[in-house]
């Protein structure tokens, strides 16, 4: 027998063993043992061999839910492990011998030498309960297991009804799939299947869970006294449960039962015996937490999420949101994701360096790696963590708004994906970083790195405005940082002091809606309903003038891969938090590989590249570049680098994304809860957040320059 695979009778001694079974059921024997209130209702009458050949001849053994673990890139490094039932299957070999005997003599004193069906049990209990004595079912260990395997290979609650009801057509089914069990199975496949599906409470299912959550050990270590507890807890978890001052003297007097009964049948000389009724016994447990709200270290619970909402986007694990994540729970996946641990705790300590976890403006941090896709951090000044409604520590948001309606904000606690986004949570406007998508819509239209425009300090547009000041006669009309930034500019010196009236008419040049398609084509998500509305329509694309100001909401993991695709020679890969995914079994499921797409050709991924190292301090390979608005950049990183600074009006959002051949970091500085906050974002915060991460991850690695445009 094998899990899923049907149990099939061995035909040529199915007659003979029913034959034997029906002889002892056809009295009124087996139906008292087991149930005798209905012995003389039907129970004896559908003993005899006729009816048994009507019961079901196959038992579908489905594997029990097993616990998922998601580790770190490097393999080793366990960030969550997600559950319904906590659960990792073990074979036998890896559980002590004491864990065997005792099982044994908890349930089944007879189980090496039935063959699937106690008789003698049988005829015991029905003395038993004739006489008064304490209810004895007579189901052997092949029996219970029999019963488990029904339960889990149910697809609806009223077959798991069936499956564990007291009823006689149940007991009768038990005892048939029991001998075909034990036709296809050795007696250790039975008791490794067994002690892997067995509850033993506190959200403990199956030996390697229970050695686990009660004493913290592998089950290969279980003594005599830890087994005889575990095993006696089977038979009822919570009457049992020695965490609970009505269970604990229950499960002191069934464990030393139990080891009575291992020293009765010659499992354990009388010096173990004694010797394990003197051990104490565990009054709290060690159960690991599922999901991601108290993953190991809170530093990872971002990323987790991030993880956990790509897993219930993938269709690879079924066909709704319900079924995937009923898959990511229960099918004993092994999960390598994209974490850089190094690079996350560098992100993690340049953010608390900088701004605290109580503080109402967000530093938020993503790093890719250019070329994969591979998110390796995710990180803010904030835990991920659901804020405790009785004592809560989230203060009341700094939205007046909502403040007045009671609502408290999302620091330091939050579990909203404020770094990556959701249909929640569209973004943040990030300023001067949407330029990269104008110039690479320019050099796609065949303009040169060269184009020379004019940029007065004011410079009136083309594109309608409703909300324009006076003297702009109700069209859009930016303005340069200062005066100084009046000139004759090109797209090196243009990008790298940031210069607006540059990138405005620039844009006009090349159609606001072929911009907007570059945005697209490199992963801004447009998570706004209004934004998504105009990104869509291209007439009302081609009126969007301020969007090459970075007035679309987005995510630093947005920015972060969009200007990754440059570092990749334009070849835009869609974020992903995996590396690889294992089954149970050892297979490796495709999902999560890198899925990428030529965004753009190599030849203006290297251009805008070019253009893209004045502003960070570094220096371009065609052209010069006459100023940057982040200069100390490439000394502190140490390596080529390119990226651009972006701030809003007001300064309500400050940003800078910075990268090398390796890993591209965004950061934003922003009120998550407030968009009109009144703060003014710093520079001094989010940069160096920026390119300290960056250096960090950097160091001990080999200086790599761009491919020459």
């Amino acid at each position: 027998m094998t899990a899923g695979k049907p149990l099939r009778e061995n035909r040529v001694i199915r007659s003979a063993v029913l034959l034997t079974l029906c002889g002892l059921l056809a009295g009124l024997v087996v139906a008292a043992a087991s149930f005798p209130a209905v012995a003389m209702s039907g129970l004896a009458a559908k003993a005899g061999s006729e009816e048994l050949e009507e019961l079901p001849t196959e038992l579908v053994a489905q594997s029990s839910p097993q616990v998922s673990r998601v580790y770190a890139a490097d393999g080793r490094t366990q960030i969550a492990v997600m559950y319904d039932e906590f659960r990792s299957d073990v074979p036998l070999d890896s559980v002590s011998q004491h864990m065997r005997d005792a099982i044994v003599a908890a349930e089944d004193h007879q189980f090496f030498e039935h063959n699937g069906v106690d008789l003698k049990g049988i005829a015991r209990a029905f003395v038993n309960n004739n006489q008064g004595g304490a209810r004895q079912g007579a189901s052997t260990l092949t029996m219970q297991y029999v019963r488990m395997a029904l339960a889990y290979s149910a697809t609806n609650p009223q077959e798991v009804v069936n499956a564990t009801k007291d009823t006689a057509s149940r007991k009768l089914a038990e005892m048939k799939y029991a001998i075909q069990v034990e036709k296809e199975l050795t007696k250790e496949q039975i008791l490794e299947r067994y002690l892997n599906m067995a509850p033993f409470g506190n959200g403990a299912y199956g030996i390697s869970a229970a050695s686990q959550v009660y004493f913290g050990k592998q089950p290969a270590e279980l003594t005599v006294a830890e087994s005889a507890l575990l095993a006696g807890m089977v038979k009822a978890p919570t009457a049992f449960d020695p965490t609970t001052d009505t269970g604990y003297p229950q499960a002191l007097d069934r464990r030393d039962y139990i080891i009575g009964n291992m020293l009765e049948i010659g499992q354990i000389t009388a010096a173990e015996a004694a010797t394990a009724k003197k051990a104490g016994i565990p009054r709290k447990t060690k159960r690991p937490t599922s999901g991601c709200v108290s993953v190991a270290k809170n530093q990872w619970g971002f990323f987790c999420d991030y993880f956990y909402r790509w897993w219930l986007g993938q269709s690879a694990f079924g066909s709704t949101a319900y079924e995937r994540d009923r898959q990511l729970k229960s099918g004993g996946y092994q999960i390598v994701t994209s974490l850089d641990v190094t690079a996350q705790a560098a992100a993690r300590k340049e953010i608390t360096e900088r701004q605290k976890d109580t503080d109402p403006n967000a530093l938020m941090l993503a790093a890719v790696e250019p070329g994969t896709g591979a998110v390796r951090a995710l990180a803010a000044n904030r835990k991920f963590k659901i804020d405790d409604a009785d004592d809560p520590q989230n203060p009341l948001s700094s939205n007046p708004e909502q403040a007045d309606e009671g609502i408290r904000g999302t620091y330091p606690n939050t579990t909203n994906p404020i770094i990556t986004g959701s249909a929640d949570v569209a973004g943040y406007q990030a300023g001067s970083v949407f330029k990269m998508f104008t110039m690479v819509a320019a050099l796609e239209s065949g303009l040169g790195l060269d184009t020379t425009i004019y940029s007065p300090q004011r410079y009136k547009s083309g594109y309608l405005d409703s909300a324009a000041p006076p003297g702009c006669g109700g069209y859009y009309c930016p303005s340069n940082a200062s005066a100084s930034e009046a000139g004759n500019f090109n797209m090196w010196t243009a990008f790298g002091r940031s210069v607006n009236t540059y990138f405005v008419p620039l844009q006009e040049r090349v159609g606001a809606e072929k911009v907007v398609d570059v945005a697209k084509r490199f992963g801004v998500q447009f998570r706004a309903s209004d934004d998504a509305t105009r990104a869509n329509d291209p007439e009302q694309a081609h009126e969007w003038g301020a969007f090459t100001l970075g007035v679309s909401a987005s995510t630093p993991l947005d920015i972060a891969n969009a200007y990754a695709t440059l570092a990749a020679d334009g070849k835009y890969c869609a974020p992903t938090p995996v590396e690889s995914i294992t089954t149970a079994d050892g297979t490796r499921v495709d999902a999560g590989r890198p899925d990428c797409v030529q965004a753009t050709t190599t030849g203006v991924a290297r251009k805008a590249l070019d253009a893209a190292r004045c502003p960070v301090g570094d220096r371009a390979q065609l052209g010069s570049c006459a100023g940057s608005t982040a200069p100390q950049v490439r000394g502190v990183v140490g390596h080529p680098v390119f990226g651009k600074t972006g701030t809003t009006d007001s300064d309500k959002t400050a940003a800078l994304v910075v990268g090398t051949r390796s890993l591209v970091v965004a950061g934003y500085l922003a009120n998550p809860d407030w968009a009109s906050h009144t703060d003014r974002m710093s520079h001094s915060i989010v940069n160096p957040a920026v390119y300290e991460t960056l250096a960090d991850y950097m160091r001990d690695r080999p200086v790599e320059d761009f491919p020459a445009p």
